[in-house]
């Protein structure tokens, strides 16, 4: 479904953020994107949704091709309207509309009413405390709630790929597990395809069927699940495990050497 070919990125004209990164989505895949902060994973997914101008970025090398079509250069709403819709990290909700207003922004390029109406429905079966929430104002919602929103509001929009920037970023470790349930059951009764960041490494590779890990701006290691749940520099850097499935504390690790072929 989605194709990044050898991919620069670069902001201000100046730093370059992206370093030939290369990466492959397929239809009907949960793809799991790791690294460190400032690796470049924000960066990668506002590439693929066109909005690397408001941050003044662009990509300046490479393609990134949608079904086939060329849209390293589209307009971010010729993006969505070809279905891909992505949630921002930081609990962006429109702060002063409604929960219901929120979640009906998404379907704004509909004109299937009926339909609709029935994906709001399917909407609050996901997410079972949003219809108490639908005429409370959004601004004033738990960090948790916020979240609920957004991807409600992203799956109105019914989108075929949707992109998913730290979804569990701030949330108790009990909301984490039902928010990542929920993806997965909506990846599965949507026919969704899924491209996440996310910082809880362990929770994101348990849940893919592929993933990718970047480091200052590269693709330095990528497989199935199972594969990297296997890899000992995965298991010692990203889920805090160490020789013989002894768990690490990273606050008693000062510095460590990443292998040699991690480097590029």
């Amino acid at each position: 479904m989605l194709t990044l070919a050898n991919v620069d990125a670069v902001y201000g004209g100046v730093i370059q953020v992206l370093r030939s990164a290369n990466l492959e989505v397929r239809d009907g895949q949960m793809v799991a994107l790791l690294g460190a902060n400032g690796a470049g994973k924000t960066t990668t997914l506002k590439a693929i949704s066109g909005l690397l101008h408001a941050d003044h970025g662009s990509v300046t090398v490479g393609r990134i091709v949608l079904d086939g079509q060329d849209i390293t250069h589209a307009d971010p709403s010729d993006i969505v309207k070809a279905g891909v819709v992505q949630v921002l990290e930081g609990r962006k909700v429109l702060e002063h509309l409604t929960v219901h207003q929120n979640l009906m922004v998404g379907a704004h390029l509909r004109r299937d009413r009926a339909a609709v109406k029935s994906d709001l429905e399917r909407v609050c079966d996901y997410f079972p405390a949003l219809p108490e929430l639908l005429n409370r104002t959004a601004g004033y919602l738990s960090g948790g709630e916020m979240q609920m929103v957004l991807i409600g509001r992203a799956i109105m929009a019914r989108p075929r790929l949707l992109i998913l920037d730290e979804p569990s970023m701030g949330l108790a470790p009990i909301l984490t597990q039902q928010l990542f349930d929920t993806i997965a059951r909506i990846k599965k009764e949507e026919g969704l395809t899924v491209l996440m960041v996310e910082q809880n490494a362990r929770a994101a590779i348990e849940r893919c069927d592929y993933g990718y890990i970047m480091e200052r701006g590269r693709i330095v290691l990528h497989g199935s699940r199972q594969s990297l749940e296997g890899n000992q520099d995965v298991q010692e850097f990203y889920l805090g495990m160490g020789a013989g499935d002894e768990r690490v504390s990273y606050r008693d690790i000062k510095h460590y050497r990443r292998r040699k072929r991690w480097l590029g």
